[in-house]
């Protein structure tokens, strides 16, 4: 058997990374492509290598040279790689397919040396790799049958999103056996190159053979094995991601992303924070047949959407503000204020991240769950200058809750004392208690112009892709002043449309939150189960852990579970306040997924 690499095109999309070289010799963290697949090629005991080189062909001649571990390397060259596409890099190399059994490879793909294995040790002569179509995927797709042969090439035409959970990709590796070579594919190679050009793709022919009643070409579907297709910038940087040389490597590239997962469809985020029972279905039905008017048509402005949050939170127009989400809210409140700032850590750092450290006075509960109460703040800022008072409630990462009594003390220990009270209650649709537990009321916050309140609709209303928090006060002077700072259009049409239906939906949420309590609870008694874990009890959507019998660091743990079972969760040991202790953050999922995490840390290794 030989390989056939298709190397020479001009890797366009990529800018200055493809001026002076070819695709195959882009590297992927420290290492080129080209090498990544000669080393994976040499396990496989071939007769020769094929490059088929074009653009930029001499540095690829000259860097892999004759030969590769004792495998011979031939060159096919196109020398109009500029005027063709690879249908006709393909035909140049013809004459080697029909020499002997083909792997069929292209120069821009990176994988694990699993995926080539698969294709080789199979039994099957003629093979396409494919892999279950994700949403990050481009390129050629198919449709398979019972027998893994494949009955359909999707066009772009005929592609429709509501079938893609019957669709395959191809990964753009295949195995051809001479005899296909000899009986089908290449006669159908020089037929179609002679009748509709150069410029095409080589799939094409297969598409055209894979009509044929007798059609010997089936389909190899991947399980799990990973593999990236290179054509931007983007790809490179989650490819870069994918392939760390090491667990440590990986989990840090991932995680600085802050976001973005769902280009990694088979990953569970235990990180971020997300109601997981609503929007409910009906909802966002809604606005999916509103899509194409809200994607084409501007949003309002800021006084429509405070006016859609004012209702929807039943407080007055001049006392709320909307951002494009919480955090745009908090960089823009905290960074006016230049007076000292009260904060109690652990905390979510995005609010003392946007002040001058010098201003920050901390408070730091020294119990090990990092509880606190009213009265510990009160007794700890008491003989300390500070102009604001900062609370998340229940808190991140701790869940520590102050009921709603004890809020209203502290919003009069504030006035008394002229400090500004700026509580965040993103968190508080979650709390298992009876009665009143938000602030957000016209007559607290009318009576109270110095208090603050900051809600994430990202959190508890689970649409964190909106990009929608809003913030509170009865100080009309600030929230005007707010409203000025962020640009006309800081919400976009979906953001606004959400606000718009919400509530019609209002009871639904209700239910969710209800349901989401009941699933906390089952969550907690499950993980306690984990003798490695100390679960410390949280009124919120997340628990925070202590890892005890020094059996794994926080980060350990988060590493492992990322590389063995594809579940991020929150390392907290970059977290201020955790010094001597181990600590995890772990989101509460549905059940399912919230069962697989307890399976996976009962299973780790």
């Amino acid at each position: 058997m030989q390989a056939v690499i298709l190397a020479a095109g001009m890797g366009r999309r990529l800018g200055e990374l493809t001026g002076d070289n070819t695709k195959c010799m882009l590297e992927v963290n420290g290492v080129k492509l080209i090498d990544r697949a000669l080393e994976c090629l040499a396990e496989h005991n071939l007769s020769r290598i094929v490059l088929v080189v074009g653009y930029k062909r001499e540095n690829v001649m000259r860097y892999v040279g004759d030969s590769y571990k004792g495998i011979e390397v031939v060159y096919v060259e196109n020398p109009i790689y500029d005027k063709t596409n690879n249908i006709y890099s393909l035909y140049l190399a013809k004459d080697y397919l029909v020499a002997e059994d083909t792997l069929l490879l292209e120069s821009d793909l990176i994988y694990e040396p699993s995926v080539v294995k698969r294709i080789v040790e199979n039994d099957y002569p003629n093979l396409a790799l494919v892999d279950k179509y994700e949403s990050w995927m481009d390129g050629t797709v198919v449709m398979l049958n019972d027998e893994c042969k494949i009955k359909n090439f999707i066009s772009k035409r005929d592609f429709k999103y509501s079938d893609i959970d019957r669709y395959y990709k191809t990964v753009n590796i295949y195995k051809f056996s001479k005899e296909f070579s000899t009986t089908h594919y290449v006669p159908f190679l020089k037929a179609y190159c002679q009748a509709l050009g150069r410029n095409e793709y080589y799939e094409q022919v297969l598409k055209v053979i894979t009509l044929l009643d007798d059609s010997p070409l089936k389909a190899l579907p991947l399980h799990g094995e990973q593999w990236y297709e290179i054509d931007d910038i983007q790809d490179l940087d989650i490819a870069s991601g994918m392939f760390e040389e090491s667990d440590e490597k990986k989990y840090k590239a991932l995680t600085s992303r802050f976001g973005g997962y769902w280009r990694y469809p088979h990953m569970l985020d235990f990180c971020y924070l997300v109601n997981p029972y609503f929007p409910p279905t009906q909802m966002l039905d809604e606005i999916k047949a509103s899509f194409e008017t809200l994607l084409r048509e501007y949003p309002s402005g800021m006084r429509v959407n405070s006016l859609l949050a004012a209702k929807n939170f039943s407080v007055k127009q001049e006392y709320i503000v909307v951002g494009n989400g919480a955090a745009e809210l908090i960089k823009a409140l905290i960074e006016r204020h230049t007076s000292k700032i009260g904060v109690i850590y652990p905390t979510f750092e995005e609010y003392p991240n946007r002040s001058v450290r010098e201003n920050i006075v901390s408070y730091i509960p020294t119990n090990a769950d990092k509880h606190y109460s009213a009265d510990d703040i009160m007794a700890f800022y008491a003989d300390k200058e500070i102009g604001t008072l900062l609370l998340i409630n229940p808190d991140n990462p701790s869940g520590n809750y102050i009921p709603y009594g004890d809020l209203l003390r502290l919003i009069a220990w504030c006035r008394e004392r002229g400090v500004k009270f700026v509580v965040d209650e993103s968190f508080v649709d979650f709390v298992d208690v009876e009665g009143d537990f938000s602030l957000l009321d016209n007559a607290i916050l009318g009576a109270n112009p110095h208090l603050v309140v900051v809600k994430s609709i990202s959190k508890s209303y689970g649409v964190p892709g909106l990009r929608l928090g809003v913030l509170a006060s009865g100080d009309t002077t600030l929230i005007a002043e707010l409203k000025k700072e962020v640009a006309i259009w800081n919400i976009n049409s979906f953001g606004e449309f959400y606000m718009q239906i919400y509530e019609k939906y209002h009871k639904e949420y209700l239910r969710a939150c209800e349901q989401f309590r009941e699933e906390r609870k089952l969550f907690f008694e499950e993980l306690q189960q984990i003798e490695f874990l100390r679960v410390i009890p949280s009124q919120a959507n997340y628990f925070m852990c202590e890892l005890v019998g020094g059996r794994y660091t926080s980060h350990e743990l988060a590493v492992k579970l990322l590389t063995q079972f594809n579940i991020l969760i929150k390392d907290c040991s970059g977290k201020s306040a955790f010094e001597g202790g181990e600590y995890i953050r772990i989101a509460v999922r549905d059940r399912k997924d919230n069962h697989y995490l307890v399976e996976s840390l009962k299973a780790l290794k």
